[in-house]
């Protein structure tokens, strides 16, 4: 039985790509996760595709096996609403081995965002009930792994590899 998306990409999520695509494709990751490291660029390649699906990400920290995940969530979410989420997603992703507080205010600096907001949001995770609504989310969606990828709205269990992804799609598309 294939899991379905719930509930389906709207507004609230952080989305790249056309909005007019026939196909959306969704993450659900976990900053820390060597495994959404691996599948990082396999998702930015789909985006590069003549026919690109609209891509969004929604947080999964697995906080019982990284312990930074939920903070770096918070980073990205921190950024995002400051209008950086993607390049702090990136940047996440490329420092996964550098997670903590001082390493993310070094993100956040290099990002040229408003530090001392970023601070303070921070420090009263603002930005928690966000991470917990896409988390929520996966659960009710069937995730529990990452990365968790949905492809029109119906869990994704194939490989990982840009080949089967994108075969995938087309058979989506079809």
């Amino acid at each position: 039985m294939t899991s379905r998306l719930t509930p389906p990409v709207s507004k609230r999520d952080h989305t790249l790509g056309p909005a007019s695509a026939r196909i959306t494709l969704v993450e659900f990751g976990d900053f820390e996760c060597p495994f959404c490291a691996q599948a990082h660029p396999i998702a930015r390649a789909l985006l590069r595709l003549e026919d690109a699906p609209l891509f969004a990400f929604r947080n999964f920290p697995l906080t019982s096996v990284h312990p930074h995940a939920q903070h770096a969530a918070e980073a990205a979410e921190a950024a995002g609403a400051q209008g950086m989420f993607w390049e702090m997603h990136d940047v996440l992703f490329e420092n996964q081995d550098a997670l903590d507080d001082e390493n993310l205010l070094e993100y956040a600096a290099a990002l040229g965002l408003d530090t001392q907001r970023f601070v303070r949001e921070m420090r009263e995770h603002v930005y928690a009930p966000r991470v917990r609504e896409d988390f929520l989310s996966g659960v009710r969606s069937g995730v529990n792994g990452t990365p968790s990828f949905f492809i029109d709205g119906m869990r994704y269990d194939g490989p990982l590899d840009l080949r089967s992804m994108y075969a995938a799609i087309e058979a989506a598309t079809a």
